[in-house]
């Protein structure tokens, strides 16, 4: 079995910080892509930010130069620090990672179960 945690929601004002944090525990043989996805109320779930296993990372356009994705790969553990926190960030964000199990040989993606961000003053 294999879950992914997140933590680190709350409610900030407008123009404070967060950092979620997501970890993967489970029979974990390896993990390829980590990302933090969002989703506002009536709104489409979009991607946030990414990170590949060999480091790379992309952004949404909306919060490049705010937010920062990083991973502890010796934790399995994915991380989002958000800066200069706007209204329209407030969202139930979700984390996403490609997973192969000892069981499997494919990759599969999991999903947390989410965590609210409210920005408000």
């Amino acid at each position: 079995q294999v879950q992914l945690v997140e933590s680190g929601g709350g409610l900030v004002q407008p123009g404070g910080s967060l950092r979620l944090s997501c970890a993967a525990s489970g029979s974990i043989s390896s993990i390829n892509a980590m990302r933090w996805y969002r989703q506002a109320p009536g709104k489409q779930r979009e991607l946030v930010a990414a990170s590949t296993s060999g480091g790379s990372t992309n952004y949404a356009d909306s919060v490049k130069g705010r937010f920062t994705i990083s991973r502890d790969n010796a934790k399995n553990t994915v991380y989002l620090q958000m800066n200069s926190l706007k209204p329209e960030d407030t969202a139930v964000y979700y984390c996403n990672a490609d997973i192969r199990s000892f069981i499997s040989i494919l990759y599969i993606g999991y999903w947390g179960q989410g965590t609210q961000v409210t920005v408000s003053s």
